[in-house]
């Protein structure tokens, strides 16, 4: 049981074709770290599910790890020691603006390898470990540009006893600039781990890659309504003209009548502009975006209810739906499978 550890990596799809990166590391080794890095790991699942953008998905993550701290000091847990001090780095790339957003607890950065480029490594603002509590996690966004290699990974990549954790980031980026990108993942993970890592590695390893795609522009629709009622019919009319052009045209009775539900309510409860967005891929997002921070809830309308049923009728037909905070307001989403697409 001594030679299992708490690193970790996981990739987790998010809503409007986003993805999340996640690596961390806990202290120590044993089944009491590996037990931490579980814990550690459902919780970052969990509260990736609510779409928070990584530097509060951090600071909800730092709070939990001092609930578990406190687990231990009363006694009530025994197996939680080690996420005092652990790492974690959060990142969420999005293939349609072509812009990745991360922030870090204590995690070395990523690294970025463009296209005949040279690799570099992301300037994240660094913030402290878990556990720490009281303190900010900034959010960095960077452009990737597409057919890049990101590459996320844990210290026990490139720092040794007795060596220099400086050395150890420059032996990764000169393995990053001599990988072949015609090889597959794996096989440039491994050729990466032979160059930098030494025959009998001190620390345990994580290392995640990822290639990156951008949507291209046809395959992105978006508009902005004023908020006027009298605009919910033109919407209509947007969002059906564009899936005739996309031959979607079987989509569109559905995708009509949720963005007319969802556009009406928008300009009824939140005001405007009202941002509306439809996304084709191997499923179709639609989205709509208004100045509001209230939170869209399900209710069941009685029989003498002359309204709300709208967002029951939503949930009802799109296959998948739900809402996330910006920072200019909320952005309600729905996806429906494209032909015999399984999502």
């Amino acid at each position: 049981g001594m030679g299992v550890g708490g690193d970790w990596f996981d990739v987790i799809p998010l809503p409007s074709l986003r993805v999340a990166f996640v690596v961390g590391d806990v202290v120590g080794h044993g089944l009491e770290a590996t037990a931490a890095m579980a814990r550690l790991r459902t919780a970052v699942q969990t509260l990736a599910d609510l779409d928070l953008d990584p530097g509060e998905l951090l600071t909800h993550l730092d709070d939990l790890v001092l609930g578990f701290s406190s687990e231990q000091m009363t006694g009530e847990s025994r197996t939680e020691p080690a996420v005092l001090g652990a790492t974690c780095l959060y990142a969420v790339y999005d293939p349609v603006a072509g812009q990745c957003v991360a922030a870090t607890a204590g995690h070395p950065p990523p690294a970025v390898l463009p296209p005949g480029d040279e690799p570099a490594f992301v300037g994240l603002v660094p913030g402290p470990p878990l556990g720490i509590g009281g303190m900010p996690f900034e959010v960095t966004e960077f452009a990737v540009q597409p057919g890049s290699m990101l590459a996320f990974f844990t210290d026990g990549l490139v720092e040794s006893r007795g060596g220099d954790i400086d050395e150890g980031m420059d032996r990764l980026r000169s393995a990053l600039a001599g990988a072949n990108p015609s090889l597959a993942l794996g096989e440039i993970s491994q050729d990466i781990f032979d160059r930098v890592l030494p025959r009998e590695p001190s620390d345990d390893v994580a290392l995640l890659l990822a290639r990156t795609r951008v949507l291209s522009p046809d395959q992105v629709a978006e508009w902005e309504l004023d908020p006027d009622l009298s605009l919910v019919a033109h919407a209509r009319e947007l969002v059906t003209g564009r899936l005739s052009d996309w031959d979607l045209d079987e989509l569109g009775f559905v995708t009509e009548l949720v963005v007319s539900e969802l556009v009406t309510n928008a300009i009824r409860y939140a005001g405007g502009p009202v941002g509306l967005r439809l996304i084709r891929d191997r499923v179709l997002v639609c989205e709509v975006s208004d100045p509001s921070s209230t939170q869209p809830r399900l209710r069941r309308a009685r029989e003498t209810d002359e309204g709300g049923r709208g967002l029951f009728l939503v949930a009802q037909l799109s296959d998948r739906w739900g809402c996330r905070f910006t920072s200019t307001g909320k952005t309600i989403w729905t996806e429906q499978p494209i032909g015999g697409s399984l999502v």
